[in-house]
């Protein structure tokens, strides 16, 4: 059985697209953490996805994952951080 996380205390946030099947991943593995986060839609471009690249040092694929600030990147690099045991660390806050 997995540990779940109660008390979420990291602001967590994602730029996804629609269809997109990384960011449906990223997103199903915070969900089985119990982790909320604030999605930002960047299908249709605007000023959001200025904001990613600008944050996320001009990587254009989604999803661009940031916890507290930090720049995790994609769906593989949230799945690395969880299989190394250090995702849960950085959900707690």
């Amino acid at each position: 059985m997995e540990k779940r996380l109660d008390i979420m205390m990291a602001k967590i946030e994602i730029y996804t697209k629609a269809f997109c099947g990384y960011c449906a991943r990223a997103k199903a593995l915070l969900g089985s953490k119990g982790a909320a986060f604030e999605e930002y839609d960047i299908t249709m471009g605007g000023p959001k996805r200025g904001e990613m690249l600008e944050r996320a040092n001009g990587r254009t694929t989604v999803p661009q994952i940031f916890i507290d600030g930090r720049h995790i990147g994609g769906s593989d690099d949230l799945s690395a951080l969880d299989r190394r045991g250090e995702l849960d660390g950085l959900l707690a806050g």
